[in-house]
């Protein structure tokens, strides 16, 4: 167990900061060393968002943890994702969009919003 734990450390200060050994941590097999590069991941979010979305679009195991990372980015360039998500067969990535543009609060991500009969307010 302890072995685990050094290790552990060692990969997270490795990857604090680090965009690509981050997301290799959040895809990592070991649920708590997903969890780890997720949350790594949360600090550098918006530093990144084009590499998020690219991500996004290609990944499958991932793709709603790379919808919150890009939802909680804050970045406009985030608006076409939303706006796709906003679609999605799944309420989870229809929520979480709508959580995404609610926190951008551009005229545009207002718009879609009431347009979609969402309230903005």
């Amino acid at each position: 167990m302890r072995n685990w734990e050094a290790e552990r450390e060692r990969l997270l200060r490795n990857a604090q900061g680090d965009y690509a050994r981050s997301l290799k941590l959040m895809r990592d097999k070991d649920p708590q060393l997903s969890e780890d590069g997720f949350h790594l991941l949360t600090l550098i979010a918006a530093d990144h968002i084009d590499e998020l979305i690219q991500e996004y679009r290609r990944d499958g195991p991932h793709r709603y943890w790379l919808l919150e990372l890009i939802a909680g980015a804050g970045s406009p360039r985030a608006f076409d994702v939303l706006a796709e998500a906003l679609d999605h067969e799944e309420e989870s990535y229809r929520s979480r969009a709508e959580g995404g543009l609610r926190a951008l609060d551009t005229k545009e991500a207002r718009r879609l919003l009431f347009e979609r009969g969402r309230r903005t307010r």
